[in-house]
């Protein structure tokens, strides 16, 4: 027996074969299917207990799931092993390469290496040991031993391993065969030299290097440059997206083992179940008189041979047989028993279709009543929010705005970005629009006003940056700022201000002439940019055309908008991590390295808003199934699970990469609930009341009255030291948005006419 076998935990799946229950945010390794810890705990528990002998115990695991992961495992100690976290799933013989890697610099080329998986109900920690120790002497002696399941059954769900002679123990291998169909299955049963392959490996570290080497040495190569190149920190070793993502993605049994000379199989003394489907559930869990496993709140009457299961609501069941019901707060799944394995296409389905029920988990202490916050919101906006901006964020000497307060409501003397003047000029009108009874006519004059006197250029745009006393400091054109003027004056034509279409018409004149890509292919970011590309310009461009459309009517803005969508469709998203990328070459490319990786979770949110805004005004209906995958993808992968807030920045796998959370994005995911509520799909006023509230408990409730925290660590605390005014837009715009969601529809702003229209009462709650 040896002294030391180095045990690695593969927990990278996503269990798609057990949804609803099972998702990407939460797969089937981290739930309790049997009443006594999650598969995740159990594993790392059977791998500890190893009657004699080290038992090192490593993780490999997607860097998504690291928090999981950590408070699942800090309780039961790894025996002197770690946590290692995988970027971006690369498959098994990716996982079994670090492994390899790991096992070689810590305890040397003769160490046994064990690999399983995390997902697998195995009978007994001692028989699954004696099983393991029994191929020992095989693996020492240079042979990959991997573990064989007597089958009970013709199983079309498990791969089979064929061996050259019956017999108990150690056997050689003859070859591994995929899947069969149910006639195959009964073939390999009948013969009795087919196993089930129970996906667990064991082999010297050496012997698997040289496996590599020989038949995949590219594998072993970039593999070794990733391990080389982790950062190792207390929680364990994170090894690097840019070294990573380029070992090729391919699974040990297709690398390696069917190629490999000297396999040898060890028959399991254990029962096993992989627990891939819900009929393997049914199978592995205790039964009633009826043959029913009945899990939560579940009432059966007549009900036999079948698997019930519900979290959060009550299920009742009648009559049924030989079937798996499973409910979850926001999903049924209902199937026969024996068809329970194709709910795989039932998630490939909601994928197409941009469902987010495939990708997260909805919390099961959301917020039921929808305009539970209306009060409050009402409040904070119109008698402390809109009072306060309106005077201490007003220059009343050199004009415009000021770009920041402190936390005691005083200017910080800031320069005056163009965004932040126009964004102050559009938060005003859009209060007005909404009923606000204050000064809006003069504050949207004040600012328009200080920006065509100090913000034009000679040919027509408008600079990027002016002193606090209205002289320039920064004289770039830049396209965002643009597009921030184009909506400001888009909501001050409507409250009829006299200048505001004019100096509208003259900045489209400026864009077309100087903005405009050559080839038509977007906007540039300043006139003559050579530089990188980026998507973010383009979304507020697309943000004012469908301003500009709502309050004309004209179709020609519908029509520049419409540009935008095309480069949303061909380049700005991406379909198979239903992520939006934020930085490009100048063909459109997503720019080498972690720029290419960076995606913006409020961006996410932000587009999907504008694709059902934009959808509505168009016909393309499309567009909502792209609006609720950017949702999912944010949700699932963009969001800090202490917080419940989004990052300020996640690679396109759901690494964070800036965990910050500032206020903005929780404001446009507010916006982003309430444009996808009603349009197909979940029901998401649960999600927009909680929303609502996590804006309110982080960002809102520990400022002075009427300010705001700007930013949020990860933990929760306040990193902000100032209140930037070009928050207020996404403020105002979010809140009044969900006023109007939860109190009914607002009478629609009347569209200019010749006369100005007169300011509106303020709205009296519903």
């Amino acid at each position: 027996m040896p002294d030391r076998i180095v045990s690695f935990v593969m927990s990278g799946g996503v269990g798609s074969r057990l949804w609803p229950l099972s998702r990407e945010d939460n797969p089937k390794q981290f739930h309790d299917l049997s009443g006594d810890g999650s598969m995740l705990t159990k594993t790392v528990r059977r791998l500890k207990a190893r009657p004699a002998g080290e038992t090192p115990v490593y993780l490999i695991a997607s860097e998504r799931h690291a928090e999981r992961v950590l408070s699942d495992i800090s309780p039961l100690g790894l025996n002197g092993g770690r946590p290692i976290f995988e970027p971006v799933g690369r498959n098994t013989a990716a996982a079994v390469a670090i492994a390899t890697l790991q096992t070689i610099a810590e305890h040397g080329g003769d160490a046994l290496v064990l690999v399983v998986p995390s997902d697998h109900e195995i009978s007994t920690e001692a028989q699954f040991w004696q099983t393991v120790e029994a191929g020992s002497p095989a693996a020492q002696s240079g042979s990959i031993v991997v573990f064989g399941i007597q089958p009970t059954h013709p199983e079309t769900g498990y791969g089979y391993i064929e061996v050259a002679a019956k017999g108990d123990g150690v056997a050689a291998v003859s070859r591994f065969v995929e899947k069969p169909d149910a006639e195959t299955a009964q073939k390999y049963v009948s013969s009795g030299r087919f196993y089930w392959n129970a996906g667990i490996f064991l082999f010297r570290a050496e012997t698997m290097r040289q496996a590599f080497l020989e038949f995949q040495p590219q594998i072993w190569e970039t593999a070794e440059r990733a391990y080389k190149a982790a950062r190792v920190e207390v929680s364990g070793i994170y090894l690097p997206l840019s070294f990573y993502s380029a070992i090729p993605s391919i699974s040990i049994d297709y690398a390696v083992m069917e190629q490999a000379r000297g396999i040898a199989m060890a028959t399991a003394s254990f029962r096993w179940n992989d627990l891939g489907s819900w009929q393997s559930l049914l199978e592995a869990s205790p039964a009633d008189d009826d043959g029913n496993v009945v899990m939560g709140d579940v009432v059966a009457m007549d009900c036999t041979g079948s698997y019930l299961r519900s979290q959060g609501r009550l299920l009742t069941v009648i009559g049924m047989k030989d079937v798996a019901v499973v409910a979850t707060t926001d999903a049924v799944f209902v199937a026969p028993v024996s068809h329970s394995q194709n709910v795989k296409k039932v998630v490939e389905q909601l994928e197409k279709s941009g469902r987010l029920e495939t990708k997260f988990t909805p919390s099961e202490d959301r917020v039921i009543v929808s305009g539970s916050w209306r009060k409050r919101v009402e409040h904070w906006l119109f008698d402390e929010t809109l009072p306060l901006w309106s005077t201490a964020g007003v220059d009343d000497v050199h004009g415009g705005f000021h770009e920041a307060l402190g936390f005691d409501a005083r200017p910080l003397g800031k320069p005056k970005r163009m965004r932040t003047m126009a964004r102050q000029i559009y938060a005003f009108a859009v209060a007005k629009e909404r009923g606000w009874t204050g000064p809006a006519d003069r504050l949207i004059d004040h600012g328009i006003s200080f920006i065509a006197k100090h913000g034009r250029t000679e040919r027509g745009g408008w600079v990027r940056t002016l002193q606090p006393n209205g002289s320039v400091a920064d004289p770039a054109e830049d396209a965002y700022d643009h597009s921030c003027v184009l909506l400001a004056l888009a909501h001050a034509h409507r409250c009829g201000h006299q200048d505001a279409l004019r100096l509208a018409q003259e900045t489209f004149h400026f864009i077309d002439n100087h903005l405009e890509d050559n080839s038509l292919n977007g906007f540039l970011e300043s006139p003559g940019w050579k530089g990188a590309r980026f998507s973010n310009p383009h979304m507020h461009m697309l943000e004012s055309f469908l301003a500009w459309h709502d309050v004309t009517g004209d179709r020609a803005y519908l029509r520049r908008a419409a540009r935008v969508i095309d480069l949303f469709r061909c380049h700005f998203f991406d379909p198979e991590s239903w992520t939006l990328g934020e930085r490009f070459d100048g063909d459109w490319q997503p720019l080498p390295g972690d720029d290419g990786q960076w995606t913006e979770p409020g961006h996410h949110f932000e587009w999907a808003s504008l694709l059902v805004d934009f959808a509505k005004a168009s016909g393309q209906k499309d567009l909502a199934a792209y609006a609720r995958k950017l949702y999912s993808s944010a949700v699932a992968s963009g969001l800090n699970r202490a917080t419940g807030l989004a990052y300020a920045a996640v690679s396109r796998t759901g690494i964070p990469l800036d965990r910050v959370s500032r206020s903005w994005p929780q404001c446009e995911a507010v916006k982003a609930a309430a444009a996808l509520d009603g349009i197909g799909g979940p029901d998401l006023k649960p999600e927009i009341e909680a929303r609502v509230a996590r804006l309110f408990r982080w960002h809102i409730d520990p400022a002075p009255l009427g300010l705001w925290i700007d930013r949020i660590d990860e933990r929760g605390r306040s990193v902000a030291s100032e209140v930037p005014a070009s928050i207020f837009y996404h403020l105002v715009t979010a809140l009044m948005q969900y006023l109007d969601k939860t109190g009914g529809q607002v009478e629609p702003f009347p569209r200019p006419a010749s006369e100005p229209d007169k300011p509106a009462a303020r709205r009296v709650s519903a």
